[in-house]
């Protein structure tokens, strides 16, 4: 569900039972639409996210510790200034909207007492987090609104804060299940009983509308011509047992997971449209299950932001080789014709005593040919016919020479572009920012991205993924080329064992065997989390080269990451998956 207004105000309730009159002690904005309180009380301190990504719009209590800009926004700057040391007095939510204001007390820098307000407003694509000051007044946004913007509500400093535009519809914190019902029945035409809902009630979100209806209709779809007493009287029921949680705060957080067991909705309150088509896990508060269900999603969103440079400059590089290729390999075709242009010109250098200078083709046999066909060369008149001839072994010497260099160039084209292909899988595998300066130092290195001028401060190599088998054997994953150099080449021994997908970009594994023999077990889990640490992890199997180090090599001038290996074996294995 979307985070609606009856939502928000089981979050509300839950951050007034934690954090009411706790003090602002640090402030963090890690990205550009996202903000982070640390509150501290005597109790001790706790983190609160406040969001307003169009995707996750949100405002939660949270675990996570996001990594931070080296220098901290303006915005980020002002509000340390103005709400350290403040303490959060009231949290308030006008009816069921969107919106929660966050009023501080502080001290300005006269020291008197002032009040300043943080709205969170969760509106989609138009969320936004304004800082107000005692007078109503916007101090400043993470999203200012001009006139060119929308002409109704602007959000600029120094203008007077008003809220979203409220819908006309009722609020259940006032109005019971009959004024709802009354509602419905005045609509003007026919539709379904969730879309009725929806148009008359404030702060639901169309997963509870929808469960209304499929409780009314006993799982069948439910009209609003077609309520009679019956339906009417259901409908009432779970309506008033529905506003009752709302008003109470008292849902139970729920989420809802699809088959492949991923999160794909939130609730407060039991659902039971899905049927069995979807399993449900309670979490211990709001805030946690939000934290949880948006964690992944956030991850991935900053992920992609921050490595959107290395992709688009890798997809620029595969395109440009891709085609370098292909138009080396038609160049190629045409240098297969050169065997012919050196038998035209040994043709004409055995025939030169029946040509004339001004001739215009030579009519002869074959020689080449044991049925001596008739061929036709083609010759320029205004050239001697031993001209002619050198004419013909030139173009066939060019041929052989371009022939020569066109292969060189293509295979090594082609190494580049599988390099730039198992650059691609570490980057689409890489989870931290550190993963993703490793990545981009090694295409610095490469001559891929110009050296920063300011040499920067050297970080600490992440070490490899480290799993275990039931046997006890460690397993060790790579997690770039160069991560992978190190492990194969540098860190593993000769008798160790060594993974990694056949023809497929993706990892080094390798198995530590400290001198035993790994067991079965052991080499499948290896194959396996070689399949799943490769371009081909989304398959249902995948064809996995295993040896011992002692048989891997590196090509001498060969990019990070490129081996040679002998002695392989070869298993079909599914892609190893953590839940």
């Amino acid at each position: 569900m979307a985070l609606d207004g009856a939502f928000l105000r089981h979050i509300k309730i839950e951050l007034e039972e934690q954090i009411l009159n706790t003090k602002v002690d640090k402030i963090y904005q890690p990205s550009k639409d996202e903000l982070i309180l640390s509150l501290r009380s005597r109790e001790g301190s706790k983190k609160l996210l406040l969001s307003a990504r169009a995707g996750s719009a949100r405002i939660n209590l949270t675990a996570m510790t996001p990594e931070n800009p080296k220098v901290p926004p303006m915005l980020c700057m002002l509000l340390r200034k103005k709400l350290s040391g403040a303490r959060l007095r009231e949290i308030r939510q006008p009816a069921l909207e969107r919106v929660l204001l966050l009023v501080f007390e502080g001290t300005n820098e006269l020291g008197d007492l002032c009040e300043m307000t943080l709205a969170v407003e969760i509106m989609g694509q138009y969320s936004n987090i304004v800082f107000i000051d005692g007078q109503n007044c916007v101090i400043d946004a993470f999203r200012r609104v001009d006139a060119s913007m929308s002409s109704q509500r602007l959000i600029l400093p120094g203008l007077p804060y008003t809220l979203p535009p409220q819908q006309d519809k009722l609020c259940v914190l006032d109005k019971d299940a009959d004024d709802i019902i009354e509602a419905v029945q005045r609509l003007p035409k026919n539709q379904p009983l969730s879309k009725a809902l929806l148009s008359v009630v404030q702060g639901v979100s169309p997963i509870l509308c929808r469960e209304w209806e499929h409780l009314t209709g006993r799982g069948r779809d439910v009209f609003s011509h077609e309520l009679d007493e019956e339906l009417l009287s259901r409908l009432r029921f779970f309506l008033k047992r529905s506003i009752k949680t709302i008003r109470e705060g008292s849902g139970q957080p729920t989420m809802i997971i699809n088959e492949a067991k991923k999160p794909i909705d939130f609730t407060f309150e039991d659902i039971q449209q899905y049927g069995s088509g979807r399993s449900f896990r309670e979490e211990g508060t709001f805030c946690e299950l939000l934290d949880r269900y948006y964690a992944k999603r956030d991850a991935l969103e900053t992920m992609r932001r921050k490595a959107e440079d290395l992709n688009r400059l890798l997809n620029t590089t595969a395109t440009r080789l891709i085609k370098k290729i292909y138009i080396q390999k038609d160049e190629l075709a045409a240098c297969a014709e050169r065997e012919h242009w050196r038998i035209c010109g040994d043709i004409i250098q055995a025939n030169l005593y029946r040509l004339v200078k001004g001739a215009a083709e030579l009519r002869a046999e074959n020689f080449y040919d044991e049925a001596l066909t008739e061929i036709t060369i083609p010759l320029d008149p205004s050239l001697s016919p031993s001209v002619n001839a050198q004419r013909y072994y030139k173009n066939y010497r060019k041929a052989k020479t371009a022939e020569q260099v066109l292969q060189v160039q293509i295979a090594k084209a082609e190494e580049e572009l599988d390099y730039i292909s198992s650059v691609m899988d570490s980057l689409s595998r890489a989870a931290s920012v550190r993963e993703l300066d490793e990545i981009r130092a090694e295409l610095t290195e490469q001559g891929y991205l110009k050296a920063k001028g300011r040499k920067a401060k050297t970080v600490s190599a992440l070490p490899p993924l480290q799993f275990r088998s039931d046997s006890g054997f460690v397993i060790l994953v790579g997690r770039n080329n160069k991560q992978n150099d190190q492990l194969t080449l540098k860190y593993a021994r000769k008798s160790d064992w060594w993974f990694h997908t056949k023809d497929i970009p993706g990892s080094h594994v390798v198995i530590l065997t400290e001198g035993r023999q790994p067991d079965e077990a052991a080499v499948l889990l290896a194959a396996s989390l070689a399949a799943a640490h490769s371009k081909a992890r989304e398959a249902g199997r995948v064809p996995v080269d295993y040896t011992q180090i002692r048989y891997v090599s590196k090509p001498p001038g060969a990019k990070p990451g490129r081996v040679i290996y002998t002695n392989q074996k070869t298993l079909y294995v599914v892609p190893h998956r953590e839940e």
